[in-house]
């Protein structure tokens, strides 16, 4: 019917339509949180002792397990050190130590042992985005997984974290966790 009122080939509709469709499908960038509130200052929030608490849910959104961890960190000359120590409930223990050097405004380089490469840290308003690939024990073998990792500061001691692992553009898993600092 709109094709006759208009006198427009229906083919023509579709495209026009999924274009639509396609920009309302625009992601959403760090950029999008500049004026929230509060600002996160990554040498502020990460410095000192913080805890994590949180859950790792498979590709289809279960609970397969939970964690504690214990982050220390610090600053020196500039360069960031978050040592992460991490205790699930089934008793397997993981450590990673993250370094943070500073590349420009709220950009840093982040680099770990089980990180695949360098990855640009992005910081706007109260979040801060960070894309890396992570090599991640899977049935006796390390596999590369893509982890989609933002954290959004709610107070000046509370850190929302959620991270969305893919694997071959699939999602596998992700995990959700809270930071806190702590005095």
């Amino acid at each position: 019917m709109l094709c006759q009122i208009v006198k427009v080939a229906p083919w023509c509709v579709a495209s026009i339509a999924f274009v639509v469709l396609l920009g309302a499908c625009s992601p959403i960038t760090v950029n999008d949180y500049k004026d929230k509130t509060p600002k996160l200052n990554v040498e502020t929030f990460f410095e000192g002792r913080l805890s994590a608490h949180g859950v790792v849910k498979n590709r289809s959104g279960k609970v397969i397990r939970h964690f504690n961890a214990k982050i220390h960190a610090r600053w020196d000359n500039g360069i960031g050190t978050l040592d992460e120590y991490f205790v699930f409930d089934d008793g397997e223990q993981q450590q990673r130590i993250w370094t943070l050097t500073p590349d420009g405004a709220q950009r840093y380089i982040a680099t770990a042992g089980d990180v695949v490469g360098p990855s640009t840290m992005r910081i706007a308003g109260n979040s801060l985005f960070l894309n890396y690939v992570l090599q991640v024990p899977y049935n006796g073998k390390i596999i590369d997984v893509a982890v989609d990792d933002r954290m959004y500061l709610v107070d000046a001691v509370t850190l929302l974290n959620e991270s969305v692992m893919t694997k071959w553009g699939f999602k596998v898993g992700e995990v959700l966790l809270v930071i806190k600092k702590l005095p």
